[in-house]
């Protein structure tokens, strides 16, 4: 149960926010009162309101973020994309939670207790909570569309990973025990903590896979700052990308420390065009990854087989994975377009006790089953977007029309899809990345047209020349 300091906390993160648009540029502004909420307020604890979704660290910080723009900054946040689709997306996103309220008016009986009816009343808490959960996104691509914007989002990644790596080391050694110190409570199963001989940190997160991922982007920030440095910082840069690299492997998860020796040499090796390319394909598989797995044609007993070589707790941990998801993909597909909805109703439930009988892990089974394929083509749409555009610009500009750091931001959020495969790691700062490449992208695309458009015209005037003078 979380004490009062959590509860002041929340309460107290307007305030802190309203420094932060205060003091810095408009830019880190935004990053920080994003990435610091989800760094330090307390995991779970929330204002339980009628009629709104709960108020969490996500929702409280977003709101804020939104309110401080507008009336701090005075900035103008266009909510829709330029483009038809990522309109269309948006609409789907908001409204697929009402669709989904009326196709499913009955309950579901339980001897226990059944499981509700969806009501009117639920899709209005759940539209509210899916606007909330696009703001980083809508404010991102108008504040965090330019190069010099990506290099920012970097450097404070590396510095609050600089800053976070103590209470990670602490707990690495000592046991997640902060968030019990601070906020009164511990946010999950102990025994999930325990990995390899040692402890997995969690601080003031949901999970230590949620830590690990954190370090994963710190790591990989830090290599970017490292590529692209002056020869003279480069010994300090080194020691900072090998350090964060230290604390990555003392998480202790093999997804994010598998991640990072796949985009380590992608980094060092490939060009800007191959990176952007590389982040769109991996996209698409993110988005196609239910129908791979309906049609069978993802190689599941090669990759347990795998797992099971590394480690057989590794291959236990995967296999009650991959036979929840095939449970509850069954589930999803008895309503395959607009889902079960919410209550747990997604679920495979015991019908005398109501016990839940499968425990949905990847995000992307928990919005199929719920919302149906109507919201998992609009979020994961949304998601996959940027990288897609940005995918299609790789394949037309040179690379040096790219930012490395907009390449890098773009591995690490091609990362973090693909991470929503087996994990529900979907956090504000993944919407305000993908808010901030696809408004880059964007920008490059309208750069193309109009330097292509540039060349026309000087081609037809070249060509004009000698007949005019006829």
């Amino acid at each position: 149960m979380p004490n009062g300091l959590a509860y002041l906390m929340l309460m107290l993160w307007p305030v802190l926010a309203t420094v932060l648009f205060l003091r810095l540029p408009r830019e880190k502004a935004l990053i920080w009162s994003i990435l610091a909420a989800y760094m330090l307020l307390p995991p779970l604890a929330n204002f339980n309101l009628p009629a709104v979704p709960d108020m969490d660290k996500f929702t409280i910080s977003n709101l804020c973020a939104l309110a401080l723009t507008l009336w701090v900054l005075r900035e103008k946040v266009d909510f829709l994309p330029s483009s038809l689709v990522g309109r269309l997306l948006i609409i789907f996103y908001i409204i697929s939670p009402i669709a989904t309220s009326l196709t499913n008016p009955d309950s579901i009986p339980i001897e226990a207790g059944d499981v509700p009816a969806l009501r009117l009343y639920d899709s209005a808490s759940t539209i509210s909570y899916q606007f909330i959960a696009l703001i980083p996104f809508f404010l991102a691509r108008t504040l965090l569309r330019t190069a010099e914007a990506m290099r920012t989002v970097v450097l404070a990644l590396v510095f609050a990973g600089l800053i976070y790596s103590v209470p990670m080391l602490i707990e690495a050694r000592l046991s997640p025990q902060i968030n019990v110190w601070v906020y009164g409570f511990f946010q999950h199963d102990f025994s999930q903590s325990m990995r390899g001989g040692g402890f997995r940190p969690m601080v003031f997160m949901p999970h230590g896979l949620w830590v690990a991922f954190f370090a994963l982007m710190a790591t990989i920030s830090a290599l970017l700052v490292l590529r692209t440095g002056t020869a003279e910082d480069r010994p300090k840069q080194l020691m900072t990308f090998l350090y964060l690299f230290l604390v990555l492997v003392m998480c202790r998860s093999a997804g994010p420390l598998v991640f990072a020796l796949g985009l380590i040499p992608v980094i060092l090796i490939l060009g800007r065009r191959w990176q952007v390319m590389l982040a769109g394909f991996l996209g698409l598989i993110v988005i196609t990854y239910p129908l791979l797995r309906g049609a069978q044609l993802i190689p599941l007993d090669a990759i347990l087989d795998y797992a099971y070589s590394i480690s057989p707790d590794r291959h236990q941990s995967l296999n009650f994975r991959v036979v929840n998801e095939e449970r509850l993909l069954a589930r999803a597909m008895e309503k395959p377009i607009f889902g079960w909805g919410g209550y747990g109703r997604n679920l495979i439930l015991d019908p005398i006790t109501g016990l839940i009988q499968t425990i949905p892990d990847g995000q992307w089974i928990i919005v199929l089953g719920t919302y149906g394929w109507l919201g998992y083509i609009a979020e994961f749409g949304l998601l996959v977007m940027p990288l897609v555009f940005l995918g299609r610009e790789g394949l037309l500009l040179r690379s040096a029309a790219f930012s490395p750091f907009a390449c890098g931001i773009a591995l690490i959020y091609a990362a973090n899809l693909v991470d929503l495969l087996p994990n529900a790691t979907l956090i504000p700062f993944t919407w305000l990345m993908a808010g901030a490449l696809l408004g880059y992208a964007e920008d490059l695309a309208v750069q193309r047209r109009i330097d292509t458009r540039a060349r026309w015209l000087a081609k037809l005037a070249n060509g004009a020349g000698p007949r005019t003078m006829i």
